[in-house]
C-alpha cells in the first residue's frame, strides 16, 4: 500500500478506516473516552513514523491492533488506575443488552473489567474485536495455547462471578 500511494494519502485513509477500532479498543481497556483518545492519536502517530513498512491494508489493521493493546497495557500498568465506568460510556457495545436489562449489561461490563489483565485483554480482543485465537495470538505475540488458555480461564471466572451475582440477587 505505502508503495503505491502518497504516504500522506496512505495515512489519511489508513486513519479513517481505523480509528473507530483503535478508539473503541483504547476505551475498553482505559475506561476513559479522554486517555483513550490520546491513546489513538499516539498510536497513529506511531503508524505515520512506521508507514513505510506497512505492507498493506490487513496488515495496517493487525499493526494497528497490536500496538494499541500493547500500549494500553502499558499504561495501565504505569497508572495502576482502573476506574469504574457507566454505561453511557460504551453505548455501541451495550446496545443489544440494553433493551432488555440496562443492569444486567452493566453488571457485565463491570465483571469483565474485573478480570486478571492478561485473561481480559483475551476476553475482549475475542469477543468484542471478533478475533481468533490465532489472531489474538500473533497481536499479544503469545502461543495459541496460551491464548485458549486464558479464554478458557477468563470465561471460567466470569461464569463463576456471574453465578455468585446472581446468587445475592435471589436474596
Amino acid at each position: 500500500m505505502a508503495a503505491t500511494c502518497e504516504p500522506k494519502q496512505d495515512l489519511a485513509v489508513l486513519v479513517r478506516e481505523h480509528q473507530s477500532m483503535v478508539y473503541s479498543l483504547a476505551l475498553h481497556f482505559l475506561h476513559d473516552p479522554a486517555a483513550a483518545e490520546e491513546l489513538a492519536q499516539e498510536v497513529f502517530l506511531q503508524l505515520h513514523a512506521n508507514l513505510p513498512r506497512i505492507e498493506s491494508g490487513a496488515h495496517a489493521a493487525f499493526w494497528l491492533r497490536r500496538v494499541t493493546c500493547h500500549r494500553c497495557v502499558d499504561r495501565i500498568r504505569r497508572t495502576k488506575q482502573r476506574s469504574e465506568v457507566s454505561l453511557d460510556q460504551f453505548p455501541q457495545l451495550a446496545a443489544p443488552l440494553e433493551e432488555d436489562d440496562p443492569m444486567l449489561s452493566e453488571r457485565i461490563r463491570k465483571l469483565v473489567s474485573s478480570l486478571p489483565e492478561n485473561l481480559r485483554t483475551a476476553v475482549v480482543l475475542r469477543y468484542q474485536e471478533d478475533l481468533e485465537p490465532e489472531e489474538i495470538a500473533e497481536t499479544l505475540n503469545v502461543p495459541v495455547r496460551t491464548v485458549k488458555s486464558h479464554l478458557q480461564k477468563g470465561l471460567a471466572l466470569l461464569r463463576e462471578k456471574a453465578k455468585s451475582y446472581l446468587r445475592e440477587v435471589k436474596e
